[in-house]
């Protein structure tokens, strides 16, 4: 029998790192090959990593909660099975794309305690220190010779996080990445309007459901904004089916689960369908293909607060439409003062791939639709 570290494998697509949301498993309990390990969450979904080998968990190597890196120890396996230390076991999703060589890389291959500089330090510290900001003058190492470790980088991180600072959760981090994507690759522009919704708003009526029916119908009048845009090639899909981002905000952070082909749908089930991507998002249980897909967005953020907004487009998307805060307002009919129920619209649409008359087209759809009785 040997005890085997096994590391978080290469999730694909790019991810670097993971949280830890559930052990399914203690130290002691025997396991077999195939049996989930662990649920991770990164920034596309949860994922169940399964073992490996067959054996008995001897420890877990991260905590719940705990932000680990690819290749990180995750658990320690005691089995009798004849292991390829040189097989990527547990890969979820492909390898990573190699990246170019730089100064940077080189110096992160070099032999651990060897100084690149004055400071005597191994190569996973300082990379760990780069990406922290954090000056290597002022860690004192551990290590062989004063050597700093990148266990010395992470009690320093640890004592700044303590301070004030509190890390993100994966779910909050991928939306300040996916934010800071929008805001580098999308040319924004947002129409705004008030939509008539006093033949039918209020009492039980189901708002959401109504957006999406009136995006649906919008999308046939004018399917430019059901579309996605490639800056590089200047080219853009028009999607036949309409594959709906809705916003979902959660304790945790956003969450923009993908309602599939509803304009094939009806409104029982668009709202079945809804009530269990929501519940999913809540409880942070989405699946990877409950988010991927989405060919245009909603934000229904009315319930919230707010009534008209300037909102965030996601690559390859080209338009998101954002509802407000219902007003009661008085307005001038053929009687005289009439109390009437407005809903706010913002669209906000890339400027590249759509023009300013289909924007307007389309927002002018959404509203004749919503504006029906019923």
């Amino acid at each position: 029998m040997a005890v085997i570290p096994f590391n978080l494998p290469d999730l694909g697509e790019g991810l670097t790192e993971a949280e830890i949301v559930e052990w399914h498993v203690s130290p002691g309990d025997r396991v077999v090959s195939g049996q989930p390990l662990v649920s991770v969450e990164t920034d596309k979904a949860v994922v169940e990593i399964p073992s490996p080998w067959s054996g008995t968990v001897k420890a877990l190597k991260a905590d719940t909660g705990a932000q680990i890196a690819v290749g990180a120890p995750l658990v320690d396996l005691e089995t009798d099975q004849r292991v390829d230390q040189g097989q990527i076991v547990g890969d979820l999703g492909g390898s990573k794309p190699r990246e170019p060589e730089t100064v940077e890389s080189k110096e992160a291959k070099a032999p651990a305690g060897k100084a690149t500089g004055q400071v005597r330090a191994a190569p996973a510290a300082r990379a760990l220190a780069r990406e922290k900001g954090i000056d290597l003058e002022t860690v004192t190492g551990t290590g062989p010779d004063g050597t700093i470790t990148r266990a010395d980088v992470e009690a320093v991180t640890e004592t700044e996080m303590r301070s004030g600072w509190e890390p993100f959760s994966a779910s909050r981090k991928a939306m300040a990445r996916n934010m800071a994507e929008a805001g580098a690759h999308v040319v924004p522009a947002t129409v705004q309007d008030w939509a008539d919704v006093t033949s039918w708003i209020g009492g039980q009526a189901d708002v959401l459901v109504r957006l999406i029916r009136a995006i649906a119908a919008a999308i046939s009048a004018e399917p430019a904004l059901n579309a996605w845009f490639d800056q590089d090639t200047m080219a853009r899909m028009l999607h036949e089916k309409i594959n709906l981002g809705i916003a979902v905000d959660t304790e945790t952070g956003l969450y923009v689960p993908v309602l599939k082909d509803v304009g094939a749908q009806d409104a029982q089930q668009i709202r079945t369908e809804l009530d269990r991507l929501i519940a999913a998002a809540r409880a942070q249980k989405l699946g990877r293909q409950d988010q991927l897909g989405a060919t245009v967005s909603l934000s229904d953020f009315g319930p919230l607060g707010g009534v008209f907004a300037s909102l965030v487009i996601r690559p390859p998307q080209v338009a998101i439409l954002g509802a407000g805060r219902v007003s009661d307002k008085v307005v001038w009919g053929a009687k005289g003062p009439e109390p009437r129920r407005y809903l706010p619209l913002s669209l906000t649409f890339d400027h590249r791939a759509v023009t300013g008359g289909e924007a307007a087209r389309f927002l002018n759809a959404v509203m004749q639709d919503l504006e029906q009785p019923g």
